[in-house]
């Protein structure tokens, strides 16, 4: 399978963390030497891992679910993982039945950030660390450490390669030629996805400036994260969402110029509607559309044409940050962070570990997913994982 294989590096990093549980931690994301809400435990093959997440719906939570027990299993310890399907009771059952099954940590990707209080009172009382995965859980002290990526960077570079698309920027950050005006339409994910905000911000960070000077309009009047949100990120609804934006807002022979998309899967769906309504013809064109995780269909549309960009976020070094953490906690001591300011969950500040992100356009998909091995030219080619 793609995933499996997809994580043959990822493996030999599993045996530095073997190496990091002899030596007590130390390099990016190792212990600190402090005690760690457990205190040194046992040996690894008596632990056990919960891993809960949010849905198999999506290739790229399949591949961090298995890429993180890979790793942690190639560590030696047990581990759960589990998928909620979307469902917020499912993972709540879910992790409610980790704690009772005897987890001595839990990794949570969260469906909704604000719904697992009553698991994570029980993981507090039961001394059991929590990661929250990609996605920051809220409103409780019992996030431990958080793991992802610079999220508000993502919008921004989101926002940018709009930009680059139609013309008004290059792909090496200087100023394009175009100059507009070119009408655009948001969309943003869930608002029960704490990294929605980030998103959207970011991205509005460089947008706002040349919508009030009048570059770029949003024809829709539709510029608040709540009127452009899709709630669970589902590709049927963004394709709706698109369609009926097509009628109402365009519906006087106007084009749309370019589509704020922070997902792929949502891309898909816009790129979708947009067919549907004739875009993609020589006279016709698609117009520039974002996306986020570089998933395979996606970037097949890329590497045709169709999608113009995508946010390149590493799953494997995601799990791989995850993995170490897990390992200091397990061993008795504190993750390193290289963020202690950002992520504030409404209760405390989580201390966090945040890793780069890159930009994908067709141009350089060979350099920056094939020659990486994430993805084969193969599978660039059929837009299918082998």
């Amino acid at each position: 399978m793609k995933v499996l294989r997809r994580l043959g590096a990822a493996v030999v990093s599993a045996a530095l963390i073997v190496g990091l549980a002899a030596c007590g931690g130390g390099g990016a994301g190792g212990g600190t030497g402090a005690p760690a809400p457990g205190g040194p435990t046992k040996a690894p093959a008596d632990l056990k891992v919960g891993v809960a997440m949010p849905t198999q719906t999506s290739e790229r939570w399949i591949a961090d679910g298995n890429s993180v027990k890979q790793q942690l299993e190639a560590a030696g310890y047990k581990v759960d993982l589990q998928y909620a399907n979307d469902d917020i009771p499912t993972q709540s059952q879910q992790v409610d039945q980790m704690i009772t099954q005897g987890a001595n940590l839990l990794i949570i990707a969260a469906i909704d950030g604000t719904a697992l209080s009553s698991q994570l009172a029980a993981a507090k009382a039961a001394n059991i660390p929590v990661i929250s995965y990609d996605r920051l859980i809220l409103g409780s002290d019992h996030v431990d450490f958080y793991v992802s990526f610079d999220n508000f960077k993502v919008g921004v570079e989101q926002a940018n390669a709009l930009l680059t698309g139609l013309g008004v920027k290059k792909e090496d950050g200087s100023d394009g030629t175009a100059t507009g005006p070119f009408n655009i339409e948001l969309f943003a994910g869930s608002l029960d996805d704490n990294n929605t905000g980030f998103f959207f911000n970011g991205a509005m960070s460089v947008l706002q400036p040349l919508i009030d000077k009048g570059t770029l309009k949003v024809k829709s009047g539709q510029t608040k994260v709540e009127q452009v949100a899709i709630l669970r990120w589902q590709q049927e609804t963004a394709q709706k969402r698109m369609e009926d934006l097509l009628t109402s807002a365009y519906n006087d022979g106007s084009k749309v110029n370019g589509v704020l998309s922070p997902y792929d899967g949502l891309s898909r769906g816009i790129i979708t509607a947009l067919q549907n309504a004739g875009y993609g013809t020589a006279a016709n064109p698609m117009p520039t559309v974002t996306g986020q995780d570089a998933e395979i269909a996606s970037v097949k549309l890329i590497a045709d044409g169709v999608q113009g960009s995508t946010i390149f976020k590493d799953a494997r070094k995601l799990a791989e940050q995850a993995a170490i953490a897990a390992n200091a906690f397990l061993g008795g001591q504190t993750p390193q962070a290289n963020d202690s300011t950002t992520y504030n969950n409404g209760v405390k500040v989580v201390p966090s570990y945040l890793l780069p992100i890159e930009t994908v356009y067709k141009d350089n998909i060979q350099a920056k997913l094939i020659d990486t091995g994430y993805w084969t030219a193969q599978e660039v080619a059929s837009g299918q994982a082998g």
